[in-house]
């Protein structure tokens, strides 16, 4: 590595995993955070670092607009997307949640890419108004009125109370093994009456074309599945948080991962949020063997 390389990784890399938390958050894409932060690392290799005054603040400004630039062409991707989309599922150690869940992150699909970068940068990052404007090049009273949006947009999504980690624990373990077991009264009893299920499969395998709503409708999904012949049952992989949330990864009958996650809310499940699209699953393939 030349030296003029080696002095820009080496004020770079400190730096790379907010960068990466910031990019994935606004994409929801792991592979494209990861290419969002190495082209922000190839244009600080070329810039003259010391015109440079907040290298952090420089370089969060360069990945928020590379990532306004990549939205652009991820939301016409999602417009022909074969059923609902959620965000790969970035999966953590459980003494380690993360402090943007998955929720939150579906919320953020809604917003604007101005509004998504305006809360995020902000509300998650802390970031002052006055920097926020910088970094997406409006004036801090438009920014103001973008994060405030975006707020009562995604009021309802954040967490009111904390969930125990160790009850999270629990019900993504019971409900692995009622699950697999077929044990539908146990499976009732853990959600709420206004459960969702949402799953991903991409067109890629079977799954949802619709999130469903309400207990009646969950537990006709999770009877069938319960009913339905299996040459190998799934195999748990670990216990999980999964963007925040409890949840576990298995192996399915198909040989392939998938992530189930949940929404806790008054002690009951109150969102299954189950990715299945194999594209989405390559980076927690190599995290879990």
């Amino acid at each position: 590595m030349s030296g003029a390389r080696a002095d820009a990784a080496g004020s770079f890399e400190p730096h790379r995993p907010r960068l990466t938390r910031l990019a994935y958050r606004m994409l929801g894409s792991v592979a494209d955070a990861e290419d969002v932060v190495q082209d922000a690392f190839l244009r600080w290799h070329e810039v003259d670092r010391d015109d440079v005054d907040v290298p952090e603040a420089y370089l969060v400004r360069i990945v928020t607009r590379l990532s306004l630039d990549v939205l652009k062409s991820a939301r016409r991707r999602r417009e022909t997307y074969i059923g609902p989309w959620l965000p790969e599922p970035m999966v953590e150690p459980e003494d380690d949640p993360d402090d943007v869940t998955l929720p939150l992150l579906v919320a953020l699909e809604r917003l604007s890419p101005l509004e998504r970068a305006a809360f995020l940068l902000h509300d998650v990052f802390g970031m002052p108004f006055d920097d926020v404007a910088a970094s997406i090049d409006r004036d801090a009273a438009a920014v103001r009125q973008l994060a405030a949006r975006a707020r009562q947009h995604v009021h309802e999504a954040r967490p009111r109370f904390a969930v125990d980690q160790q009850r999270g624990h629990e019900l993504a373990e019971a409900f692995f093994v009622a699950s697999r077991s077929g044990d539908l009264g146990a499976l009732k009893s853990m959600l709420a009456a206004d459960v969702v299920f949402t799953s991903d499969g991409g067109g890629k395998r079977p799954a949802g074309m619709v999130p469903l709503v309400g207990i009646d409708a969950v537990m006709e999904l999770l009877g069938g599945l319960a009913r339905a012949p299996r040459r190998r049952p799934s195999r748990l992989v670990r216990y999980a948080s999964i963007n925040g949330l409890p949840g576990f990864v298995t192996r399915e009958a198909d040989g392939l991962l998938q992530t189930t996650a949940f929404d806790i809310r008054g002690g009951q499940i109150a969102a299954v949020y189950v990715m299945r699209n194999p594209e989405k699953l390559t980076h927690v393939d190599a995290s879990v063997h």
